[in-house]
């Protein structure tokens, strides 16, 4: 099944199948026989995925699907025991995760990683690359790196400022609520200037009174021509805010497609709610009429008591 004909063609996936593993115009990430196995359960085993370049993708999945674990291993924060990823065309693999967010593909947490105990500038101006004062040399000589390091505050500021936290600057991490966190969180992963995000359930603990205000955040990072893919359970959010929905279920990739009719799909359904869900339980099926032997008396009494 592929999408109307007459969908906006300015939509660069308009004209894809609706299936799982497609081919996409212009893939910025592709996993290719990715696997990873904990003890007798595979977590993960996704022959092959797509991520289309410039649009905001949506990764859902009943509890224990192995979303998060794919955001690991894509990420590098853990390693497939088979298969590859490529970024932009390059092979991941044996990459460091700090070195994958070097090459712009960055990742917030479910939990998020925040560090407490130091200020809300100091964790922005963690996430900026290339630093020259990080090398041990030069750190002994400040005038080799004084105006960067302007430069990185300047752009924290900023930042900061877009997320409404500018007045937050000079607090500890560790005293900010669970909505300020996931914020400063997506703000540290833009000090990189990534090309892709990926955010794991951006809303999970989040107030209320901050929901929107990510939602608007995260519409953004597309219209500044960045792609998006997020784990979530909200599927309110989903609706809202993705371009195209990606359903994994027992580690594998059930299904794809645009987010208005991915709750159509029967194995979206059956994932969620169970192969069965619409067979009548066993006590239910229906009977001969004129069979009566199996049926119980009322009163719990035996022919042979009688």
């Amino acid at each position: 099944m592929t999408a109307d004909a007459s969908a906006d063609m300015t939509d660069p996936l308009a004209d894809v199948a609706w299936e799982p593993g497609v081919a996409k115009p212009d893939p910025i990430l592709v996993a290719d026989n990715i696997t990873r196995q904990f003890g007798g359960l595979k977590a993960v085993d996704v022959d092959h995925l797509e991520i289309q370049r410039g649009v905001i993708t949506a990764l859902i999945g009943p509890n224990g699907a192995g979303k998060t674990t794919f955001f690991n291993l894509m990420s590098n924060f853990d390693s497939p025991d088979t298969g590859t990823q490529t970024f932009n065309g390059k092979d991941l693999t044996n990459t460091p995760a700090h070195k994958v967010a070097n090459l712009g593909m960055v990742r917030t947490f479910q939990l998020t990683k925040a560090l407490s105990k130091m200020t809300v500038m100091d964790n922005m101006k963690l996430g900026a690359v290339g630093q020259k004062g990080e090398s041990f040399w030069r750190a002994l000589l400040p005038f080799t790196w004084r105006s960067q390091e302007k430069g990185i505050e300047t752009r924290a500021a900023a930042l900061l400022e877009r997320f409404k936290m500018a007045h937050m600057t000079d607090e500890f991490a560790g005293t900010l609520s669970g909505g300020q966190r996931k914020l400063l969180e997506m703000a540290r992963a833009l000090m990189v200037e990534p090309e892709l995000v990926m955010l794991d359930e951006p809303m999970a603990g989040v107030n209320p009174a901050l929901t929107q205000s990510l939602l608007e955040h995260v519409t953004q990072l597309k219209d500044e021509g960045m792609t998006v893919l997020f784990v979530e359970h909200d599927m309110d959010m989903v609706q809202e805010i993705s371009d195209w929905v990606v359903v994994m279920a027992e580690g594998r990739i059930i299904a794809e497609g645009p987010p208005a009719t991915i709750g159509e799909n029967q194995a979206v359904v059956d994932a969620y709610l169970g192969a069965h869900h619409d067979a009548p339980l066993e006590w239910e099926d229906e009977t001969d009429g004129d069979d009566v032997t199996s049926a119980a008396p009322a009163d719990g009494s035996s022919e042979e008591s009688s």
